[in-house]
């Protein structure tokens, strides 16, 4: 697999950020890719990853692709809720009528995660809650799986969490103390059965779903 990089200058337009969108969805040596969210300046980065060819959205974000999610009939499925599955599925967690609180509510992961984790097969109970859910902190105390994507820097404390849950931390947060989580990781590891780690957790499997993702969308460009 050969990766390439296409860096923009900073003063780019939205017009020149399509037309490279343009080209690769043209360019037969393409199989996947991703359009690097946030983008910079006021630049519209939905618009931008609307102009993705559905079959070469390697992050699954596309309009089209979040749409057959919600039938159950997606093949290149979001990047980071398809990480967090395989880490599930990996350690064996049982999902089957387990309370899941998803904290968080973007189309980038919370949304998603919320139909992976509810569908056919895999069975959680899901409860999507956000800044604004009232009493959170007991919502979260009684999940089995606790997936934080809220983007901020150790929201979720220890004495937060079910004696026994397994914590999920999404969250990618630069501080004067480095990159932490959404979850303070010293108190939850005192009381979690299971947690991901920030970095290196759940950043490192989002990388390797957009690789399955690149995979399986150069297997259907010749099926």
């Amino acid at each position: 697999m050969l990766s390439f990089d296409y860096h923009l200058p900073a003063d780019a337009t939205q017009q020149e950020v399509e037309d490279l969108v343009r080209s690769l969805n043209a360019d037969s040596q393409v199989d996947g890719m991703i359009v690097q969210l946030p983008l910079p300046g006021g630049l519209d980065g939905n618009k931008a990853v609307e102009m993705i060819d559905p079959a070469k959205d390697a992050d699954g974000l596309h309009p089209f692709n979040l749409g057959l999610l919600m039938l159950e009939r997606s093949r290149l499925r979001p990047a980071t809720p398809s990480g967090i599955m395989r880490i599930l599925r990996h350690y064996e967690i049982e999902t089957e009528g387990k309370l899941a609180v998803i904290i968080g509510r973007s189309f980038l992961v919370g949304k998603p995660m919320a139909m992976m984790l509810g569908a056919k097969g895999v069975d959680a109970t899901v409860v999507q809650a956000h800044s604004r859910t009232r009493d959170l902190g007991d919502l979260i105390r009684k999940a089995d799986i606790v997936v934080a994507a809220i983007g901020r820097p150790n929201f979720v404390h220890g004495s937060q969490i079910k004696p026994g849950a397994v914590v999920i931390d999404v969250g990618i947060n630069r501080t004067d103390n480095g990159i932490v989580g959404d979850v303070d990781f010293e108190s939850a590891v005192e009381v979690a059965a299971a947690i991901t780690p920030v970095p290196g957790g759940v950043g490192l499997m989002t990388v390797a779903a957009l690789m399955a993702n690149t995979v399986t969308a150069a297997e259907l460009s010749v099926s």
